[in-house]
């Protein structure tokens, strides 16, 4: 039996049931493969199912206020996904459809390889497969792969191995099963070898290699901060700053004042801390309660807490309004500090 025919079968038995996988619709696809970049399964699904729902349609994307559309993807990061999403919908608009071919598709803005491999075959059934973490490992352990799997050339090499195992009947269902067994059995530090379809002729687990393949040798230095912002509350409202269009990140989200913005605030007590992480750097965030003294001045805002869920919000305020048990996407109460 092939390697695609194996994991066909398995596929079929122990998939998890993902509300992307119950759909044959092209817009609805792309926008699944999008947000799972570099987020996981559970934290995607329920915006995934909040932003169909609002935008149901390309269209309804395209249309859409850059306001409404940040505040829907609010707390999923990598916000520049979203911007190119409503970007890539103004294209389909004005070309009158979803693109059917992997080139046109991949000309898409924020779409690359892997994405546009997985729209093309799990939408059209066109033959092809991008390599994301888990089939990078998938095929790294089947093959033995001892190279470094960050480099061009030994992806390279994986993918044409992927390529060429590919049941070119079905290679949605290929590509799909591949990305299932990383995700849930072929796992980065304890694969579970034992219920792997394919294990009777995995190179790595007949060495006894699993475990330190595949290798990654290009390390990146994490780089660890502190930073404190001020919970500064008047009755039912919240002081907050927007960051400007021409920011560089996070444009046109709501964030709290540090102390360097607001020299004359009083600082109070500690409320809490968290880290938060963004690709390399590592924050400690510090929330303080402030008073005012003075004036705002004209770049801080009181803004009612019961428009933050209509309003693009950054990370960091998100998890600082948890801390204070509100919850953004919920009627904000009265009443807590």
């Amino acid at each position: 039996m092939t390697l695609a025919r194996r994991l066909h079968d398995w596929f079929e038995k122990n998939k998890r049931d993902l509300p992307w996988r119950r759909t044959r619709d092209p817009y609805a696809i792309w926008l699944s493969e999008i947000m799972l970049q570099q987020t996981r399964v559970t934290a995607v699904i329920p915006y995934y199912e909040r932003f169909l729902e609002r935008f149901p349609t390309y269209e309804l994307l395209a249309a859409a206020s850059e306001s409404e559309l940040l505040a829907m993807w609010s707390g999923l990061g990598y916000y520049s996904r979203a911007r190119n999403l409503q970007k890539a919908a103004r294209m389909m608009v004005e070309k009158g459809g979803f693109p059917k071919t992997y080139e046109e598709i991949h000309e898409l803005p924020g779409v690359g390889d892997y994405t546009a491999a997985a729209v093309a075959s799990i939408a059209f059934g066109l033959p092809r497969v991008g390599l994301d973490g888990n089939i990078v490992r998938v095929m790294a352990r089947w093959t033995a792969e001892s190279g470094d799997v960050k480099t061009f050339t030994i992806r390279a090499r994986l993918q044409q191995v992927a390529q060429n195992q590919m049941d070119r009947g079905n290679p949605g269902t290929y590509k799909q099963a591949l990305m299932e067994l990383g995700a849930t059995v072929c796992l980065p530090k304890a694969p579970k070898c034992l219920f792997c379809p394919i294990n009777d002729d995995c190179v790595a687990r007949q060495q006894g290699l699993q475990h330190t393949i595949p290798m990654q040798l290009r390390n990146t230095t994490s780089i660890y901060e502190e930073r404190t912002v001020l919970w500064i509350r008047k009755g039912d409202q919240l002081l907050l700053w927007q960051r400007p269009p021409e920011s560089k990140r996070l444009a046109g989200f709501w964030e709290l004042p540090e102390p360097g913005e607001l020299k004359q605030a009083q600082l109070a007590a500690e409320l809490g801390q968290f880290f938060h992480t963004i690709v390399n750097h590592k924050y400690r965030i510090i929330l303080r309660e402030a008073k005012l003294r003075v004036g705002v001045g004209d770049i801080l805002q009181w803004v009612r807490l019961d428009r933050l869920k209509d309003l693009p919000i950054s990370t960091i305020l998100r998890k600082c309004l948890r801390l204070m048990k509100l919850d953004p996407r919920q009627e904000l109460t009265k009443g807590i500090r």
